[in-house]
């Protein structure tokens, strides 16, 4: 229930609807341009996972391989960078307050996901 309740403010007040509609803007940019299709489907994994955030975290999956790693360089000097430091600016300004704590912490959990997301996989968390 508790998470329930998290996802729901942090919809409300932490930007996960401003941070799924930005990721779903980008994916239909990279499936507009038909080379960076990979990396359209990882930024609709980003916006799933920053729309809900809370009970759910980004594990490696099993058959990436280093095609994946490659693309992820190129995703880190193209895009990763930037988001890596949005959501941690994003990230210590929402943990300047006691309330914003919560959601300042998803944030700084979605920098890996924004930094290296090909080859890994949202789970929900027991």
């Amino acid at each position: 229930m508790i998470r329930f309740v998290l996802n729901v403010l942090w919809l409300i007040f932490g930007g996960g609807i401003v941070l799924a509609v930005s990721y779903g803007i980008a994916a239909l940019i990279c499936f507009v341009l038909v080379i960076t299709i990979p990396f359209g489907v990882a930024s609709l994994r980003l916006a799933v996972y920053s729309l809900w955030p809370f009970g759910r975290t980004l594990v490696p999956k099993p058959g990436a391989g280093v095609a994946s790693g490659l693309a992820n360089v190129l995703w880190v000097v193209l895009a990763g960078w930037w988001l890596a430091l949005s959501h941690i600016v994003a990230g210590i300004a929402l943990c300047v307050t006691i309330i914003g704590i919560p959601f300042g912490i998803a944030n700084f959990k979605l920098v890996p996901a924004a930094f290296w997301p090909l080859g890994r996989e949202v789970v929900g968390t027991p």
